[in-house]
């Protein structure tokens, strides 16, 4: 485990963000100790604007004053930064196959996914028909890549891969909710299932997974907000 001084490091980040989430699970299973900052993305804090000028968004990573932006950049960092317990291997073609993936997975998720929090009717249909022709792509692709391995893709514990897609576990099950589709279940995607359910269940993984009624109580504030919005426009 990494021995970090106190205050070293700090995240500046939202609770309910997938994106943050990747980030404070990569530190628990790297077991270096932060700082967290909440921030409040309505009325943007000093420090967030100081630290990411130009996207002024969350998850950023403040080490030893330092600032760096964006979740998958992050995540690489930190493996590199604290080598004990990896969380990519060092074989140069698996970590490029891993970051396919997950710029597959965010370029896609960043679509469909927040779109059907927002629409209803035929068009919430037409995008949820277009996450599960993703979610299948997906899920024949890692099988394919990764299958073989138990009963992570970086062995024992969960790694790179693992945080970027089970991370965002709690969005998928509001969207299940929301829609009343079947996303990732046993029946439609079971080695995600059967992979994302492992990941949720792990040790420091399942500390940092944001409570699921919680969660759900934040999206309906936030779409109903986004939509009151949308109407002065």
């Amino acid at each position: 485990m990494a021995m970090v001084t106190s205050g070293e490091v700090k995240l500046i980040g939202l609770w309910a963000s997938s994106y943050c989430v990747r980030v404070e699970v990569a530190l628990k299973l790297k077991g270096i100790s932060y700082e967290y900052l909440e921030e409040d993305l309505i009325t943007k804090s000093p420090v967030l604007l100081q630290f990411n000028p130009i996207h002024r968004k969350i998850p950023v990573l403040l080490h030893k004053g330092k600032s760096l932006a964006e979740s998958l950049i992050i995540l690489e960092y930190i493996d590199e930064t604290w080598p004990d317990s990896p969380l990519m291997p060092t074989d140069p073609h698996e970590r490029a196959r891993l970051r396919f993936w997950a710029s597959f997975f965010d370029t896609k998720m960043s679509g469909s996914g927040k779109t059907i929090f927002f629409v209803e009717g035929e068009e919430q249909e037409k995008e949820v028909a277009a996450l599960k022709e993703f979610l299948n792509i997906l899920e024949n692709g890692l099988k394919k890549d990764f299958g073989s391995k138990k009963p992570f893709f970086n062995g024992e514990s969960p790694g790179y891969l693992e945080v970027v897609i089970g991370s965002t576990i709690g969005w998928f099950k509001l969207l299940e909710d929301k829609t009343g589709a079947k996303l990732i279940d046993q029946e439609t995607t079971p080695f995600l299932f059967s992979w994302i359910t492992d990941f949720s269940e792990f040790g420091v993984v399942k500390e940092a997974l944001p409570d699921q009624a919680k969660l759900l109580d934040f999206a309906k504030k936030r779409r109903e907000m986004l939509l009151e919005s949308s109407k002065h426009q």
